[in-house]
């Protein structure tokens, strides 16, 4: 089954017209994205936008064969003209399904917000799933994609590839969070190819929209491309280990989050405790509270490594400097003769322990870290000490990570991956 991408953009499109702000400055050329609509082997299109016809025809396709019209938004589709010879466009209510002529099953998704999803099946059994802007599937305990047709005699089934979907196209970028409750229901799997569409100018095109995806297992592309589904070489290789580092309120905290809100399960380890009394420290948590996603389940330790050598969801670290104050108290380090006298080694020992259980886990971890050493030197000998042990501390969690990141000024700079 192939799909052709019309478009990929927002119903308004990209850049938005009359928009003067940097994204959509920046849409230009091949990041410039029309209303999203999707032709399925030329028979079957999926919300009919302004310019269909013309965007089929500068990708050589056509719509003369189209026998099915379906529209995923909550009104009634854009206020365009029907072109000569195209079906009117309807909908299949929620749970109903349509059987084409051609083979092609398609059952209607119920969601969470005004609209309808589309799951489609292909005559050879391959299984796509489209999503409206703004929505995510409802009630996905009830069972995941429609049964994958019977293999013809002689050919050979595919082992336990039931339960997903080859190929979701859907608002990754506005509803991360449906792209996560897909996981969890097993409807998304590791060989799931994501595609982000309904693109608008929340994200500047480019690197930055590559990046931001590619954290997510998910990738865009160009208007007018034509995908197989069930072929999955281009499939983003999500990195089991990142560190993220940035200064005081750099935007690190909402960088690792927001690479972990299409993942479900994800559990937050928050390493500053509680800290009874300080208001201004309960303000602080309380914001990190109301971002995470309501799935998330939080644990308040400093003790990392039992955690890392456990098989389980994704872990969020948050902060590895605030683990290290702790470290540092259990050794005394702040006391010069204890920290002569074998401090230093056995917070060295700690680090080793950190960083080799970070080398082993197979979780996926994010963890933050703050970066202090480009900034004014500290006055006291605890104070550079401190400064000095975080910086090493970073380089050698960095070391065993697939990903680094620093965020300045709300911007993620690539350091590696």
């Amino acid at each position: 089954m192939d799909i052709t991408l019309l478009g990929t953009g927002a119903p308004d499109g990209l850049p938005r017209p009359g928009c003067p702000c940097a994204a959509c400055a920046a849409a230009l050329g091949r990041d410039a994205r029309a209303a999203t609509a999707v032709l399925v082997d030329g028979t079957l299109l999926l919300d009919l936008t302004p310019g269909a016809a013309f965007a089929a025809a500068r990708v050589g396709r056509s719509l003369a064969g189209v026998r099915q019209v379906l529209l995923s938004h909550p009104h009634d589709g854009p206020p365009v003209e029907v072109p000569a010879g195209l079906p009117q466009p309807g909908r299949v209510p929620d749970g109903r399904e349509l059987a084409l002529l051609t083979g092609h099953r398609v059952r209607a998704v119920a969601l969470d917000a005004p609209g309808t999803g589309y799951a489609v099946t292909g005559p050879d059994g391959q299984r796509l799933l489209y999503l409206p802007p703004g929505a995510a599937p409802a009630g996905l305990e009830g069972g995941g994609p429609p049964a994958r047709a019977k293999p013809r005699v002689g050919e050979k089934p595919r082992v336990g590839e039931d339960e997903s979907y080859d190929m979701v196209v859907a608002d990754v970028l506005g509803r991360p969070d449906a792209l996560a409750r897909l996981r969890a229901a097993g409807a998304a799997g590791p060989a799931t190819d994501v595609i982000a569409v309904h693109v608008g100018h929340d994200v500047p095109p480019g690197p930055e929209l590559r990046r931001r995806l590619a954290a997510a297992g998910a990738r865009a592309v160009p208007d007018g491309t034509t995908l197989t589904v069930g072929v999955y070489e281009d499939v983003p290789d999500v990195p089991r280990r990142t560190l993220v580092l940035g200064g005081a309120r750099s935007g690190k905290s909402v960088e690792a989050e927001r690479r972990l809100e299409s993942f479900p399960d994800v559990l937050y380890v928050a390493t500053g405790g509680a800290r009874d009394g300080d208001g201004e420290w309960a303000a602080r948590v309380s914001v990190h509270r109301e971002r995470r996603p309501g799935s998330w389940r939080t644990a308040e330790t400093c003790d990392l490594v039992p955690l890392l050598k456990q098989d389980g969801p994704p872990l969020l670290i948050d902060c590895l400097s605030l683990w290290l104050t702790d470290a540092m108290d259990s050794v005394d380090a702040w006391d010069d003769d204890e920290w002569a006298g074998g401090g230093e080694r056995a917070l060295r020992a700690r680090v080793e322990e950190l960083t080799a259980a970070v080398r082993e886990t197979r979780r996926t971890v994010v963890a933050v870290s703050n970066e202090v050493g480009s900034g004014i030197v500290p006055a006291t000998p605890s104070g550079r000490r401190y400064r000095d042990e975080l910086g090493r501390l970073n380089a050698t969690f960095a070391a065993e990570c697939e990903h680094v990141l620093l965020v300045v000024a709300g911007q993620a700079v690539p350091l590696r991956g």
